[in-house]
């Protein structure tokens, strides 16, 4: 599927641009000729993607917080976007636990605010809100979650992501069910890729050690994850905006699941494994125990079913693809390439990819 005569021209609100996934976004949706205001904290590590890909010259980038409603009615303003794609969000595990209202505020209520603009505003057609795999109630199965297991999650930035979903839920029913505004949710797996530099996240840990000729400490080395590029969920986004903008919008308007082919849903250690391979220069990885106390899910994967038969999304890189752009990605930087030249590369690869599929 070819995504360019889909987004040429179209206005796009994107929440969250200065982050890891949404620059990746907010570059693929420039190169496909969208017409794009990104709304966001400034960007939250240093580097970062959005530097690298001087998204502050490119788009039209408005620094602001999504708790401050004023803030988001004048980015709606300005942008006057016909497709929002809310992506802004406090995303990590172990800050929560040291800030949870602020987790909570950010995720929840700003996912509040947004909906809230979007129905009050109109012009909107589609909107996809982003939340994440942690959103489900994890009982540790074996099984993977489709879209219709229940809400939960043990830490607040889990359960602030199925508050979310329920946000999204009763505004669709009280306020979209009608008409105006198609609205649904979108949940990906763990996404690794280039120019991820947070810090407690596995790849973004492991440049930080190779780079330095240091062993990667893991935690978890058994802990079930679905891994995938982070092209991979963004290119069902884009999927499903597009079948929410067409005749069937309805159909489209409910919850979906982005994840790997199952054999990318591995343990941490096989992905570890995978870096030190792909990295070379002598890289190794340990264990070193979790000292911190705090729960992490043992197991998590989930069901892409609906997205496959549904909307026709499948993944198309499996684990080693996707280690070896991530590491490529980073390498390329390190030697001082030009990064936005060279994820552009690395997009147009995939979407030719895609097309030859």
């Amino acid at each position: 599927m070819s995504l360019d005569a889909a987004w040429r021209g179209r206005r796009v609100l994107l929440t969250g641009h200065t982050g890891f996934k949404g620059a990746w976004l907010g570059l693929w949706l420039e190169r496909l000729g969208a017409i794009v205001t990104g709304f966001a904290l400034e960007p939250p590590t240093e580097p970062s993607l959005f530097a690298h890909l001087s998204h502050a010259r490119t788009l039209d980038s408005i620094i602001g917080d999504v708790r401050d409603l004023a803030a988001v009615e004048a980015a709606f303003d300005r942008a006057a976007p016909e497709v929002v794609i809310h992506m802004a969000a406090q995303s990590l595990v172990r800050p929560s636990y040291d800030d949870p209202l602020r987790t909570y505020s950010t995720n929840v209520m700003g996912t509040a605010n947004v909906l809230d603009v979007i129905r009050r505003r109109g012009g909107v057609r589609a909107a996809v809100i982003v939340t994440s795999d942690k959103c489900y109630e994890n009982r540790e199965q074996m099984w993977a979650y489709r879209e219709s297991d229940p809400m939960g999650g043990h830490d607040p930035y889990s359960n602030s992501k199925g508050c979310t979903e329920l946000v999204a839920q009763a505004f669709r029913a009280s306020y979209f069910k009608a008409g105006g505004t198609a609205l649904a949710t979108v949940r990906a797996g763990n996404v690794i890729g280039g120019g991820d530099w947070a810090v407690d996240r596995l790849v973004p840990d492991a440049v930080r050690a190779f780079s330095q000729g240091r062993a990667l400490a893991v935690r978890n080395p058994a802990a079930l994850r679905p891994w995938q590029h982070v092209l991979e969920p963004l290119f069902g986004y884009l999927m499903l905006a597009d079948a929410l903008l067409g005749p069937r919008a309805s159909d489209f308007a409910q919850a979906w699941n982005f994840g790997p082919a199952t054999d990318s849903e591995v343990p941490v250690s096989r992905l570890a494994d995978e870096l030190v391979r792909r990295w070379g220069e002598g890289a190794a990885w340990r264990v070193e125990g979790d000292t911190t106390g705090l729960h992490e899910a043992r197991t998590l994967t989930l069901d892409c079913t609906k997205a496959r038969t549904q909307l026709g999304w499948q993944p198309a890189l499996d684990l080693a693809e996707a280690v070896a752009l991530t590491v490529d990605w980073f390498k390329a930087c390190r030697a001082g390439a030009d990064m936005r030249a060279f994820t552009h590369a690395q997009i147009d690869a995939y979407s030719a990819a895609r097309r030859a599929a």
